[in-house]
């Protein structure tokens, strides 16, 4: 999760087509902010290895985002195949924050 996410986050900066897909999902103004947290969020997983509470915030953040993704796809009417990305990504971060809240 977290090298698709750092790979996600920078492709924003090096690739036109995902400044396209925020302009088709409506979210242009949002996108550097969206791009930044897959970064940030990213890191997080990492360093959560060392820091559990990291893991926490870093995995709900990721999971809150997909979780919107998810529905911003459905709005916008994406088939279940071009969808699949967000929801697998919303399952794994989902059990990412289950097995770190039992860290604790």
């Amino acid at each position: 999760s977290s090298i698709s996410f750092f790979i996600y986050g920078i492709s924003y900066f090096f690739s036109s087509k995902m400044e396209e897909e925020f302009k088709r999902f409506g979210l242009p103004n949002i996108s550097l902010f969206i791009a930044f947290s897959q970064l940030s969020g990213s890191f997080g997983l990492i360093f959560g290895f060392f820091y559990p509470i990291i893991l926490i915030i870093s995995s709900a953040g990721l999971t809150t985002m997909m979780l919107i993704a998810c529905l911003v796809r459905f709005r916008v009417k994406d088939t279940l195949l071009e969808s699949l990305p967000a929801l697998f990504y919303l399952v794994l971060n989902t059990v990412i924050l289950i097995y770190s809240l039992n860290l604790i």
